[in-house]
C-alpha cells in the first residue's frame, strides 16, 4: 500500500477522493497514515469524481479517486469521459478481489480490464511490490488524460507503513507543443488581412497571459468566452451578436486559442467550409467534424515558437455592426426585464466580484458569454462542458471554491438535481460565501417553444418534479426566490460563511419575445 501511496506521490498526488467500500479499508487505512497528502471522503462515487476534476481544474495537480471495486467505479464514468475532453489527469483506483471474478456474475465483480474505454486505459496492479515495480504514473500525468489502475491485493499485502521523508513532488511539466507552425504562421502574416476572427475557448488561469498578448496583438474581432477568464478584458474587442452576425458573413480565418467553443458560430463552421480554422489548444482536440490545422501544447511554448505576430485589425468592418447589436441587446435588457437573458444580467454584475465563477450547461454558459457584464473583470471561471453535457457541475464548483472567501456558480435546475449529493462536500470545506444560482426555466433551455404542442413538450422538456425549496432544506442552505433586478439585493447582506441557493425564475413570455424580437 505504501508502494502505490509513494508511486502517486511521485507525480504530484498531493490530494485523494476516498470513497467507502467492502475492499477498500486497507488502502484507506494506509493513506489515513499519510501526513503528507490531503484526503477528502465521500460515498456518492459520481459526485466525488467531479470533485476531483474541480480540485485538478483548482490546483494544476493529479487527483486520485479511490471506487471500490469495479461495479462501483461506474459510476465515475461520465466525470471520466469529462476529464479525458478537457485532458485532466484524473487518476482512477479500483480495488478487486485477489480472486478474478469478473465474468462470473458474482454480485459485485465485474470486468475491469478496459473498462472505461479509450477515455482511461487500465493498468492492473498486484500489490505488494516495489514503487518500482508501478508504472511510472509522472509520465502518464503528463500527458494529462485521465488512467484507471485496478488493484488486486495479494495475500501479504502490508497494511500502514512508514512515511518519514515522503515529499509530494512537484505537478508533472505540460507536454511540449506538437504540429507544425508552418501553415498558422503563414495565414497569420500573409492571408489573415482577408478576414480573421479569434476565438477564445475555455483557458487555464497560466493561459491567459499569453492569450491576451495575441488578441491585443492582432487587434481582430474576438469571440472570448467566459471560460476564458479575458471576456471583460477584451470588451472593446468583443464581437456582440456574433452568432447571429458571423454565419451571414462568415471571415475568411477563424483563429481558435484554449478549449472547444460552446458557441452557436462554432458548430455552424461545421457548415462553413469557406471559412478554414486553426486551434491551439492544450488539450489538442480539433472540436469539429470537418478538416481543420490544430496546433497542441502548452499555449506559452507555442506563442515563444511562432513569434512576433502582426497587427491585423477589423478588416472586414465586423465591430460597426457589433456596436449595432450591443445596442439592440441593451435595448431588449430594458424591454424585457424579467427574461432569463436579463436576469443572467442582473446576476453577473453580483457574480463578477466573486473569486471563483463556476458555469453549468450550454444555456447558462451562452446566456452568460452573450449578456452578462462587462466592467468587472471575472478571471477565474470554469465550466463542465467538454462533452456538451451538465454533469457534475455543483460537485466542480465546490472543489473550485476551496481556497475562496466568495464563489458563485450559475447552472440549470435539471443539472442541479443530477447532483443533489454534491452539498454532502461543505463540512469539509473551509467557510465561505458560496451562491448556487439556478436558472429555473422548468428544464426548457433550449428546447423550448411557445407553439409546442403538450405531447411534444412533455417529451422534450421534462420539467423538474422538486420544489427547490426542498433541495435548498436538504441542503441546509438559505433559499432565495428571484423575480426581478430588485430580488438580487439579498446577495449584498450575506453572511461571510453563508450557503445559498438562488432559484432564478425568469419570466417565460418575456424570455420568448426577447429573443424573437433579437433574430
Amino acid at each position: 500500500m505504501k508502494s502505490l501511496i509513494s508511486c502517486c506521490a511521485t507525480a504530484g498526488v498531493a490530494e485523494w477522493v476516498c470513497c467507502p467500500g467492502e475492499l477498500t479499508p486497507p488502502l484507506l487505512t494506509t493513506l489515513a497514515q499519510c501526513p503528507v497528502v490531503h484526503r477528502w471522503s465521500q460515498a456518492d462515487e459520481r459526485t466525488a469524481a467531479y470533485f476531483a476534476l474541480g480540485r485538478i481544474q483548482a490546483t494544476m495537480r493529479p487527483v486520485a479517486v479511490v471506487a471500490g471495486n469495479g461495479a462501483a467505479a461506474t459510476a465515475l464514468a461520465p466525470a471520466v469521459v469529462e476529464a479525458y475532453y478537457q485532458r485532466r489527469p484524473l487518476i482512477i483506483i479500483t480495488v478487486e478481489d485477489k480472486e478474478d471474478a469478473g465474468g462470473s456474475g458474482a454480485p459485485g465483480h465485474i470486468e475491469t480490464e478496459g473498462l472505461f474505454g479509450i477515455y482511461a486505459p487500465t493498468i492492473e496492479v498486484e500489490l505488494p511490490c516495489n514503487v518500482s515495480d508501478l508504472p511510472n504514473l509522472a509520465d502518464i500525468c503528463t500527458e494529462g488524460f485521465p488512467v484507471h489502475l485496478s488493484l488486486r491485493l495479494a495475500e501479504g499485502s502490508r497494511i500502514g507503513g512508514d512515511f518519514t521523508g515522503l515529499e509530494v513532488a512537484d505537478s508533472p511539466p505540460a507536454p511540449r507543443f506538437r504540429a507544425s507552425l508552418v501553415s498558422l504562421s503563414q495565414m497569420l502574416r500573409f492571408r489573415a488581412m482577408e478576414g480573421l476572427v479569434l476565438i477564445l475557448g475555455g483557458l487555464d488561469p497560466s493561459e491567459q497571459e499569453a492569450a491576451l498578448w495575441l488578441a491585443r496583438t492582432l487587434r481582430v474581432p474576438v469571440m472570448a468566452e467566459a471560460a476564458s477568464g479575458l471576456r471583460e478584458e477584451l470588451a472593446a474587442q468583443l464581437l456582440h451578436g456574433a452568432d447571429t452576425i458571423l454565419p451571414h458573413c462568415p471571415p475568411r480565418y477563424v483563429l481558435r486559442v484554449g478549449d472547444v467553443p460552446t458557441c452557436a458560430f462554432w458548430r455552424a463552421l461545421e457548415e462553413l467550409p469557406g471559412t478554414e480554422v486553426f486551434s491551439i489548444t492544450r488539450t489538442g482536440f480539433s472540436g469539429l467534424c470537418r478538416k481543420s490545422t490544430v496546433v497542441e501544447g502548452e499555449l506559452e511554448q507555442v506563442m515563444k515558437a511562432l513569434g512576433d505576430v502582426p497587427h491585423i485589425g477589423d478588416t472586414q468592418g465586423l465591430m460597426q455592426r457589433s456596436r449595432r447589436c450591443a445596442g439592440r441587446i441593451e435595448e431588449l435588457l430594458l424591454a424585457y426585464p424579467e427574461s432569463d437573458a436579463a436576469m443572467v444580467r442582473y446576476f453577473s454584475n453580483q457574480a463578477g466580484i466573486a473569486d471563483v465563477l463556476c458555469l453549468g450547461t450550454t444555456t447558462t454558459i451562452r446566456l452568460w458569454n452573450n449578456y452578462a457584464q462587462l466592467q468587472v473583470p471575472t478571471h477565474y471561471v470554469r465550466t463542465n462542458s467538454g462533452t456538451g453535457g451538465a454533469d457534475g457541475t455543483v460537485s466542480a464548483f465546490l472543489a473550485n471554491s476551496t481556497d475562496a472567501d466568495y464563489a458563485c456558480c450559475l447552472t440549470g435546475d435539471l443539472a442541479l438535481l443530477r447532483d443533489c449529493a454534491a452539498a454532502s462536500m461543505l463540512p469539509q470545506l473551509p467557510p465561505a460565501r458560496r451562491v448556487v444560482a439556478v436558472l429555473n426555466n422548468e428544464g426548457a433551455g433550449q428546447a423550448y417553444t411557445p407553439g409546442m404542442d403538450n405531447e411534444l413538450r412533455r417529451l422534450l422538456v421534462q420539467p423538474p418534479v422538486y420544489d427547490l425549496r426542498e433541495v435548498a432544506r436538504l441542503w441546509g442552505a438559505e433559499y432565495y426566490a428571484i423575480h426581478c433586478e430588485a430580488d438580487f439585493e439579498v446577495l449584498d447582506s450575506l453572511e461571510d460563511n453563508a450557503f445559498v441557493l438562488l432559484d432564478i425564475i425568469p419570466d417565460p413570455e418575456q424570455t420568448a419575445a426577447f429573443n424573437a424580437r433579437l433574430r
